[in-house]
């Protein structure tokens, strides 16, 4: 049988053909066309992503700047160290099973795990967080040798703060750890974060977090060629790093040692200044922290420990705790009198041991009474009744403006963060705090108490060292600080903290040294003479005592209360009193009678700041000082 094909078949066929055909043709075309696109037109985009896909950048952090004290001792340094880490998002297979079978490998406790468990729930998934710090260079050989074993996980090389004199100065020093979401928006806000690549840890508290940004330094990058696995093969091009700038302080680390040890296991806080420029000599709050826990993220037990301790160890006292002043307010009243013309320092009063304001009586310390009471006498030997009753001619109004002038509420402007305002009552002040109508109101029998530095009065250490070194400097007020000047890493320049006064008080030199003679006396032959005799030097101090819980018209007994619910010791001083060189002020929680544990740190501080001598051990406690003021 033979086929034969008509022309219609022949025509369809060859249409077909043709459509193919042009089909065909027509995706050559758009192959071509898509070619020309991205080899030409799109040439230099694609081989910048090829590139990036060769050439990595990495960061290079920086060394954070060092801590020293006035003299040049380190408070603060780096060491670098390995580092074991784990990257979850490129872990194969599930985090836990790889850490099992990385255990075998390298030592990793049960501490190891559960501070890496937190650092885990408080960070992202991409970052690379530590397990192991500080590896042995065995053990560093051991995971090389098995790195294939473990996709994800990498030993780094990494800079480590140290605190090398562990709790000393914790809580003016502060501490780093590792960075919080808090701390990226305070590096957005500053728009640090192209400098902060690479960088794991941001100051927390105290220095390091107040001159983070001077500290931290300038990071640093490097152009790194790397292969299909990502690892490096070799460095193309390197921008060093800037290691942060130094902080050179005002604090006297010896001074400071001293000081801290004159506590023993006490809780309180010390505050030392230099009058003429304000520069902290020392800073203390006790009891301390060991700042090096936290550097790797804190272990939860060591937090634990920290956090609960009735002793509140990671409270700085000088800056957050604030207490009534006790006597220690007595010289201000006293000038505020004379400053305002409500007292001469030769009027006397009568003191029977009492004070009758309405239906209420103010007692005296002393049973009986001081007998006739002028104003170097009030100071003395530190009598209340005299206070009772200039407190009621002055009025509350001028007793908080007065004291607002001498920096008493009010933060002090120090340079690190977290201080507290502390309570100068006033009017004002109680309409603010209550909400009751009842309790707004000011009743005249509050200032009584005022007077003696009991009531609502409310300051924290740094605020009674401030208004010291403010007496001593006769009138002349300086912001607190800590940091003398900050050094340029790279140039050495130094950016000094300059000593500008915050303000001159209105006061006459004669008014001043009334307090300051009256003070003197406390110091030879007043509340203050025991812990103060002998001294080859002239100080100027007041003690002070300030009740935890009210008496209710009770006789206090030390002996009879618990330990947490004893009055506070105070002490302020400065020395030497005719030309002052040191202010500062003392407090011991629940220390009883300021002469009885207060004046004896300040003699030691006092002692070793002027003359050098020291003493390796806690100030000892005046047992036999069985009364003074409230």
């Amino acid at each position: 049988m033979q086929l034969t094909t008509s022309p219609d078949d022949l025509g369809r066929f060859s249409r077909r053909l043709t459509i193919a055909g042009a089909f065909v043709l027509l995706c050559f075309g758009a192959l071509l066309v898509r070619f020309i696109w991205l080899q030409i037109i799109q040439h230099d985009y694609y081989q910048t992503r090829a590139e990036d896909n060769r050439i990595a950048l990495v960061p290079i952090v920086p060394n954070r700047g060092l801590i020293t004290d006035r003299n040049g001792v380190v408070l603060a340094r780096n060491f670098s160290a390995y580092t074991l880490e784990v990257t979850p998002a490129k872990v194969i297979g599930s985090l836990d099973a790889a850490l099992e079978s990385l255990a075998i490998v390298v030592d990793i406790q049960p501490k190891d795990r559960r501070r890496f468990k937190k650092l885990l729930e408080e960070t992202r998934n991409l970052e690379s967080l530590p397990i192991r710090s500080r590896l042995s260079d065995e053990e560093v050989a051991k995971f090389i040798a098995q790195r294939y074993r473990f996709p994800g996980f990498d030993i780094k090389a990494r800079l480590f703060r140290d605190y090398p004199n562990g709790g000393f100065g914790s809580h003016l020093l502060g501490y780093i750890s590792r960075i919080s979401n808090k701390d990226v928006e305070r590096i957005e806000q500053s728009e640090q974060e192209a400098n902060y690549r690479g960088t794991n840890h941001f100051g927390k508290s105290g220095l390091e977090q107040h001159y983070e940004f001077d500290l931290h330094g300038t990071t640093g990058f490097e152009q790194v060629e790397v292969d299909a696995g990502g690892r490096a093969v070799r460095v193309l091009a390197r921008t060093p790093p800037t290691a942060g700038n130094n902080l050179k302080l005002t604090i006297d680390a010896r001074l400071q040692e001293v000081a801290e040890k004159a506590f023993g296991e006490r809780r309180g806080s010390l505050v030392a200044i230099e009058p003429a420029t304000g520069g902290i000599l020392a800073l203390v709050s006790m009891p301390n922290f060991d700042p090096n826990l936290f550097v790797d993220g804190i272990a939860s037990q060591d937090w634990d420990e920290l956090n609960n301790s009735p002793d509140k160890p990671m409270i700085n006292r000088g800056l957050n705790g604030a207490y009534p002043p006790g006597s220690t307010f007595k010289p201000f009243m006293a000038l505020a009198a004379l400053t305002l013309g409500k007292r001469t320092p030769e009027q006397t009063i009568s003191d029977p041991g009492f004070f009758k304001f309405g239906s209420h009586t103010f007692r005296d310390d002393k049973k009986g009474g001081h007998g006739l009471v002028d104003m170097y006498k009030s100071i003395v030997v530190s009598c209340d009744t005299y206070y009772y009753h200039l407190a009621n001619d002055l009025g509350i109004d001028n007793i908080a403006g007065f004291m607002g002038q001498l920096g008493l509420g009010q933060r002090t402007g120090i340079d690190i963060a977290g201080e507290s305002e502390g309570v100068l009552p006033s009017q004002e002040w109680k309409k603010k705090r209550f909400k009751k109508p009842e309790q707004q109101k000011w009743y005249a029998g509050e200032t009584i108490s005022i007077g003696i530095g009991q009531g609502y009065n409310a300051y924290t250490p740094i605020q009674l060292a401030q208004a010291t070194a403010t007496l001593a400097n006769d009138g002349v007020m300086f912001r607190p600080h800590l940091v003398q000047y900050v050094e340029d890493a790279r140039t050495g320049e130094k950016r000094y903290i300059e000593p500008r006064p915050i303000r001159t008080l209105p006061l006459r030199q004669a008014d001043i040294d009334v307090i300051k003679h009256a003070m003197v006396g406390v110091n030879r032959e007043g509340t203050g003479a025991r812990a103060f005799a002998g001294t080859p030097y002239q100080a100027a101090g007041k003690t002070g005592t300030a009740q935890v819980f009210s008496l209710k018209g009770s006789q206090y007994r030390a002996s009879g209360v618990k330990q947490d619910l004893r009055d506070h010791a105070l002490f302020i001083a400065f020395a030497p009193a005719d030309k002052p060189t040191i202010a500062l002020a003392v407090l011991v929680e629940n220390g009883g009678f300021g002469a009885q544990a207060a004046a004896p740190i300040a003699r030691q501080v006092l002692d070793y700041y002027l003359i050098g001598k020291r003493v390796n051990e806690p100030a000892p406690v005046d047992e036999t000082v069985e009364e003074e003021e409230e």
